[in-house]
């Protein structure tokens, strides 16, 4: 039976991790730092809830899941789900179970690819839409039921049948999930979605509905989206979606949802921003592509975050 690791247990590798569970066709494993979700998941099974939840309302998913990483078996795949800034430090950790292992990254921004292939011989370039939180350890709620896309990364490429594989197994659980030759669509324009969306929310504190149905607000996204467009357009991908036909679906679907990043500065937690908006803008340059938007945000959530450590003295 194939052996699947999810490496990060928050909410989109806790909902990967119990869709996957649940099939009976590989043993799963979790792994992740957080000791109450753990030690939850480990004495009671992983709660999942949420009404399109594979379909079928909540279940309880049981799979195995350590804090430890010594104490993880080598496996055959492997979800990389943490926030991007924990990639080299979790892939690092696990990387006696990982190195001989297909090894997707299913993380928000760019450049995870990159940290995932210092360790496993085998990458597979990977996105998805699902949103989901954590209401309490144990507990994965699924926010939005979003398409998964899976293929090859270049520079280290996994085989076909393994990226077939591990988007069937993930079908199987209730999830959607495809297969492709080329991932890099898919993964630009969620890439595109995020970094219009996410940043407004966290800098206003607004859900992904209010920033939609803002006109004031839809009119920067509008703004943030043409320089994510033309960057991707100078690297040669070409978009299958339209970014703005995402926002209009989450606005409908889940416009009470608070995106990741708002999440992480309710927690006054570091952002996503430098793989999201600073992604772009990094790509950007190397294109000779201006993206003073997507910079201007990066400035602004960077002093977002430098005011929790250092706050403004009083008069």
């Amino acid at each position: 039976m194939t052996r699947v690791l999810v490496v990060g247990c928050g909410a989109i590798g806790s909902l990967m991790a119990g869709h996957l569970a649940r099939t009976g066709e590989c043993e799963v494993w979790g792994y992740d730092v957080a000791l109450p979700h753990v030690e939850a998941i480990a004495r009671d099974g992983l709660v999942v809830e949420g009404a399109r939840a594979g379909g079928a309302g909540a279940f309880t998913a049981r799979f195995e899941i350590r804090a430890d990483p010594a104490e993880l078996p080598a496996v055959d795949l492997a979800l990389v789900a943490t926030k991007s800034e924990f990639t080299a430090a979790a892939v690092g950790a696990v990387a006696h179970a990982v190195r001989d292992a297909a090894v997707a990254t299913v993380q928000n921004g760019v450049g995870n690819e990159e940290e995932v292939a210092r360790i496993a011989r085998r990458v597979i370039r990977g996105s998805t839409l699902l949103a989901g939180s954590l209401p309490a350890p144990g507990h994965v709620r699924l926010d939005a039921g979003g398409e998964t896309w899976l293929g090859p990364f270049e520079p280290l490429p996994a085989r076909g049948d393994e990226v077939v594989l591990l988007a069937g197994l993930l079908e199987g659980g209730g999830l959607r999930a495809h297969a492709l030759a080329d991932a890099r669509p898919p993964q630009w324009t969620k890439l595109l979605f995020n970094a219009a969306t996410n940043a407004v929310g966290a800098l206003t504190g607004l859900t992904i509905g209010q920033v939609g149905t803002a006109p004031e607000l839809r009119e920067l996204v509008a703004g943030l989206l043409a320089e994510g467009r033309a960057v991707a357009a100078a690297l040669g991908i070409e978009l299958e979606e339209q970014p703005e036909d995402l926002i209009d679906d989450a606005v409908a679907r889940a416009y009470r949802h608070r995106a990741s990043m708002l999440q992480d500065v309710d927690r006054r937690r570091r952002t996503e921003v430098d793989v999201l908006n600073g992604g772009i803008a990094s790509f950007g340059r190397r294109a000779g592509v201006p993206t003073p938007l997507n910079d201007a945000i990066v400035g602004l959530v960077r002093g977002l975050e430098r005011s929790w450590d250092d706050p403004a003295p009083a008069a």
